[in-house]
């Protein structure tokens, strides 16, 4: 994997591959899914986020909405590490998301094709590109805990 972060055809294509076919890019009308919308004021990104936890898992995530390739990418990538893990591990894999956005040391095997965006915090403008739709689950994961605590009250 760590060759993996010195090859940058092979990282832009899979950024490219996410661009062009996005994986879980459509919204669900179940209203069991929170859902999140988000929108830069600085470029055409404006997305909505939806989770489904079931069980303290991340049960599906979508997203939908207008947003330029490394918004489109990532957060399509983002779907498709959190489905299936538990809400500690999502935590997990979004904090090492962040710390290699920051250029912080990360682990490189957890975020498996997220490891495209390791050179994006060299790019000020770039970075929040690549998080609109990791603080959109962060927001969402947030607020499914807190509703969690209040029935268990």
């Amino acid at each position: 994997m760590n060759d993996l972060l010195n090859n940058p055809m092979i990282l832009r294509q899979i950024i490219m591959d996410h661009y062009e076919y996005p994986h879980n890019h459509k919204l669900s009308d179940d209203p069991a899914y929170g859902s999140v919308h988000m929108a830069s004021e600085s470029c055409i990104d404006d997305i909505t986020v939806q989770a489904l936890f079931k069980e303290g898992k991340v049960a599906d995530v979508r997203f939908d909405g207008v947003a330029c390739t490394i918004s489109t990418a990532s957060t399509s990538i983002m779907t498709e590490l959190l489905i299936g893990k538990t809400l500690d591990e999502a935590k997990r894999i979004i904090d090492h998301y962040n710390k290699m956005i920051n250029m912080e040391a990360f682990d490189v095997e957890m975020l498996e094709e997220a490891v495209a965006f390791h050179n994006v915090g060299k790019q000020a403008n770039r970075i929040k590109c690549a998080t609109i739709g990791w603080k959109a689950i962060i927001q969402l994961i947030e607020e499914s805990e807190a509703k969690h605590d209040e029935t268990t009250r």
